[in-house]
């Protein structure tokens, strides 16, 4: 019996909720000539993304003192059309960005560029035949400050709440562009402000033990996406990558994973097997022991464990090798260095 294929759902990003609205506030603004704010939320989806079903809101007024800001807005975003003029603050639960290093600058509203042109575009539109339309507009998310902390805004300098974002405008279903996209950022913020090397790490038992060492700017959590993350830093030229995760994610690596999520497949255990046996002069029972773990401590009873770690670390550089030749990158198995230290 044949299974149909769910259709996944795609969505629209933060970007294009907060333009809808702008565009709605705006027109009710034109006519009425008082303050005005709009709701929308969110359109869910079927990709990973914190924001999904988000409260977004846009209020405009010709008086300042109408609305309310992020406490470090300061700086708007500033439109200006003939004798009409805009200017765009972050609202409450919208981030501002506070470091160097991202695509909006330091002390303005984290409302990236496509969005606000999208708005500009509404701005300038509307207003074209009238004069004197000179407003003030606050984008804010409802609850934005706790969803922030569910991503990197705070480590990459955005205060306050999340970012709005968007390029095409659409969120492609379990796509993990969204997760993509910020890893580069985290990238482009490290390089710009010179934190190298970089360190990408698959969890959090990883980032504790190294954010004892490095600067918090130099970690990234690059989940699963251990290709795609690498590909970015090589595109943008990174100096040097210390790549560490566990045994058993280390494992897939060199086997040749670029994605370790087990939906991708799992540890071809014969190949680890042989690999042992040929490079440790050692046979390891996989019937008895269906885990890489459970392999590193059968070779620890007999002192070979070390030997495991770095024959792993070696054969998954090799493979990082192969992928990217010009890439600076050392694989390193987080239980080695909690067994070894530093």
């Amino acid at each position: 019996m044949n299974q149909e294929k769910k259709v996944l759902r795609k969505g629209l990003t933060t970007g294009v909720h907060a333009c809808c609205a702008f565009s709605s506030v705006l027109e009710a603004f034109i006519v009425t000539k008082e303050f005005v704010f709009g709701k929308i939320n969110k359109i869910d989806n079927d990709d990973l993304d914190v924001t999904k079903g988000c409260e977004i809101v846009v209020s405009i007024s010709d008086k300042k003192e109408d609305l309310e800001f992020n406490e470090l807005s300061l700086m708007p975003q500033r439109i200006q059309i003939g004798t009409n003029s805009l200017e765009i603050y972050a609202g409450i639960g919208v981030g501002v960005v506070t470091k160097k290093g991202l695509k909006i600058k330091p002390d303005f509203p984290a409302i990236n560029p496509v969005p606000l042109e999208n708005m500009q575009k509404i701005f300038e539109k509307k207003v074209k035949n009238l004069e004197n339309i000179n407003i003030f507009c606050t984008v804010s998310v409802t609850n934005g400050e706790e969803i922030a902390k569910q991503t990197a805004n705070a480590k990459v300098g955005v205060i306050g709440g999340i970012s709005i974002l968007g390029t095409t405008g659409i969120v492609k279903p379990v796509s993990s562009t969204a997760y993509i996209d910020s890893v580069k950022t985290e990238i482009e913020f490290a390089k710009q402000n010179e934190l190298e090397p970089l360190i990408f790490t698959l969890g959090n038992s990883a980032f504790r033990v190294f954010s004892e060492k490095y600067d918090e700017g130099q970690i990234v959590e690059v989940a699963n996406f251990v290709y795609d993350s690498l590909e970015i830093a090589n595109n943008l030229e990174v100096k040097k990558v210390l790549f560490v995760c566990g045994i058993g994610k280390m494992t897939k690596v060199y086997q040749g994973f670029k994605n370790t999520h087990n939906r991708f497949g799992v540890i071809d255990f014969e190949k680890l097997k042989n690999d042992i046996k040929n490079e440790l002069n050692y046979e390891v029972d996989i019937e008895s022991t269906k885990t890489v773990k459970g392999i590193s401590e059968e070779l620890q009873k007999i002192g070979l464990v070390e030997d495991l770690y770095k024959m792993i670390e070696k054969k998954a550089n090799e493979q990082i090798k192969n992928w990217f030749p010009t890439l600076d990158v050392e694989a390193i198995i987080l239980e080695e260095k909690e067994v070894s230290g530093w």
